[in-house]
């Protein structure tokens, strides 16, 4: 079974993370949008925002968990003869995603430490998330709730287009550049023989 990354493929571990993380970032659109234009007081709102904090920080612990594989594992190089502009964008476009799934989710903490309702975070139902104890303490908290809110907010909605421009390049390289960025990205039955390596 192929785990690791090779100098040709994508393993599983990589595989599944990066496919995992996708959909849980197109949930969490989802979500946040839904739950931003509901009324508090519709039944639906308090369960959409607890959902939106569970899956949030799903994400950073898996964000965090393939960015360590990523130095654990090293994915295989990009084609030879690929340009170096899009060299160089393929590297900005996968630094700002994971700069995004990492940080959204602790300005997320911030902005529910910061909040004057003071709910709290129970994730998944299961795990109590308590505040972020300097930022409920600081007589700053209001200003410090909007900023995290708007940095939130324009992250999310830069790390979509990243996310679109990401699929679009890799829908490019398949159908008009005809290479294998986006195959090596998908499982195949090789990687589930044994003793594959």
């Amino acid at each position: 079974m192929q785990l690791s990354n090779t100098e040709n493929r994508y393993g599983l571990v990589t595989i599944a993370l990066h496919w995992v993380l996708a959909g849980l970032f197109l949930a969490q659109m989802g979500v946040g949008i839904a739950m931003t234009n509901l009324p508090l007081t519709d039944p639906m709102t308090f369960p959409l925002y607890q959902s939106h904090k569970s899956i949030g920080a799903l994400i950073f612990v898996l964000a965090t968990s393939r960015l360590v594989w990523r130095f654990i594992s090293a994915p295989p190089p990009l084609p030879a003869a690929m340009p170096k502009w899009q060299v160089r964008a393929a590297h900005l476009t996968h630094y700002g995603l994971y700069f995004a799934l990492l940080a959204m989710p602790l300005l997320g903490w911030v902005i529910v430490s910061a909040s004057p309702y003071g709910i709290p975070t129970l994730l998944f139902g299961l795990i109590d998330l308590p505040h972020l104890g300097f930022v409920v303490a600081s007589p700053a908290k209001a200003e410090i709730g909007a900023a995290a809110s708007l940095a939130h907010f324009l992250l999310a909605w830069a790390a979509g287009l990243l996310l679109l421009g990401h699929a679009a390049a890799a829908l490019a390289h398949h159908f008009w550049l005809k290479d294998d960025i986006l195959t090596r990205m998908w499982p195949t039955r090789s990687h589930f023989r044994r003793g594959n390596k």
